[in-house]
C-alpha cells in the first residue's frame, strides 16, 4: 500500500483544492523544482545533483524542456486562461502528459493566478489526476494591478509562503526572450525578476549559477569603507544612463520601421479571429 494512504496524505493530486491539501501532497518532499521554460533550464545536471526525495514541477508545454520521459517525481502545473487550461483548449494535453507516464507523476496542478481566469474540469486531461490550486486574489496586495503573475513566480512565492522548511530551487528563470520561448508583456517580468532574485540574495530560494552571488554585496564585502546608500546611487545613475541611451536607438528604430508597422497593423485587422478570441466572444455574447 502507498505509504500515503497509510498515512492519510494524499496519493495524488485528484480532487484537491484546499490549500492545506496541497501542503500536505507537496510537504513529502524535501526539495521542489521548478523548471522555466526557458533555454537556461538543465533538468539533467539537478538530476544528477538532487535526491530521489526532490519533486520537479514543469509548467504547461514542459516537451519542450524535455527530450525524453521523465522518470524522477514530478508535478505538471496547467495555467489557466480566460478560456479555461492552456494545454486544453490548445489540445495539447496527450502531448504533453505522454512525457510523464510513470507511477512517481503526481498529476496535473491547474492554476489560476487572476479572477478573469477559468479552470478546467478534470475530465478534459484524460485521466490524469488532476487538482486545482486558485491563486486568483493571492497576490493582489503587492503585484503591480496593470499585470497578472506568471505561473513560476506565483508558484515560487506561494511555495516558500505555505512550505517555508523546504528547498525551493528554480531552474531557468531568467525572463529572457528567445527564439523558441516569447515573454509575455501583460506579466511584469522586471517586478518579478527583482522580487525572486531578492528571495534568492536572502536565502528563501535557490537557483544554480551566478545569480545565487550578489556581486554587489560582494564589493561591499571587499570594500568595506563603501556604503549600500552609494553602491545603490551609483548602480542607479549607470542605469539611467543606459535607459536613456536604449531609448534613444528605439526612438530611431521606430522611425525607421513606420512603414513596416502599418503592414503589420493591416494584416493584423485582415487575421481570421483566433480560438481562443472566438470562444471569448461567445461567453461574452458577442
Amino acid at each position: 500500500m502507498d505509504a500515503s494512504v497509510e498515512t492519510g496524505l494524499p496519493a495524488n493530486t485528484a480532487g484537491i483544492q484546499a490549500y492545506s491539501d496541497w501542503k500536505a501532497l507537496l510537504s513529502r518532499f524535501t526539495h521542489i523544482v521548478l523548471v522555466a521554460n526557458s533555454d537556461e533550464a538543465n533538468v539533467e545536471r539537478l538530476r544528477s545533483d538532487l535526491p530521489n526525495t526532490a519533486l520537479f514541477v514543469f509548467f504547461n508545454k514542459a516537451y519542450k524542456i524535455l527530450d525524453k520521459p521523465f522518470d524522477r517525481p514530478a508535478l505538471l502545473v496547467a495555467r489557466s486562461g480566460s478560456v479555461g487550461a492552456n494545454i486544453v483548449y490548445r489540445k495539447e494535453v496527450r502531448d504533453v502528459l505522454a512525457y510523464f507516464p510513470g507511477e512517481t507523476f503526481l498529476g496535473v496542478m491547474n492554476i489560476r493566478a487572476h479572477p478573469g481566469e477559468l479552470f478546467s474540469e478534470a475530465v478534459n486531461f484524460h485521466g490524469a489526476p488532476v487538482g486545482h490550486l486558485d491563486l486568483s486574489t493571492h497576490f493582489a496586495s503587492f503585484y503591480p494591478s496593470d499585470h497578472i503573475p506568471t505561473s513560476g513566480f506565483a508558484m515560487a512565492l506561494w511555495l516558500k509562503e505555505y512550505l517555508p522548511d523546504t528547498a525551493i530551487w528554480l531552474d531557468g528563470f531568467s525572463a529572457k526572450r528567445s527564439e523558441k520561448w516569447k515573454v509575455f508583456h501583460l506579466h511584469d517580468w522586471t517586478f518579478e525578476q527583482v522580487v525572486l532574485r531578492l528571495f534568492i540574495h536572502s536565502g528563501k530560494l535557490i537557483t544554480p549559477g551566478a545569480a545565487e552571488k550578489n556581486a554587489y554585496a560582494a564589493l561591499l564585502e571587499r570594500f568595506p569603507d563603501l556604503s549600500e546608500g552609494l553602491v545603490a546611487l551609483s548602480a542607479a545613475d549607470v542605469l539611467a544612463s543606459r535607459l536613456e541611451g536604449a531609448n534613444k536607438e528605439i526612438d530611431k528604430l521606430i522611425s525607421v520601421t513606420k512603414g513596416l508597422r502599418w503592414f503589420y497593423l493591416l494584416s493584423k485587422k485582415l487575421k481570421p479571429k483566433t480560438r481562443k478570441q472566438r470562444l471569448n466572444a461567445k461567453r461574452n455574447g458577442s
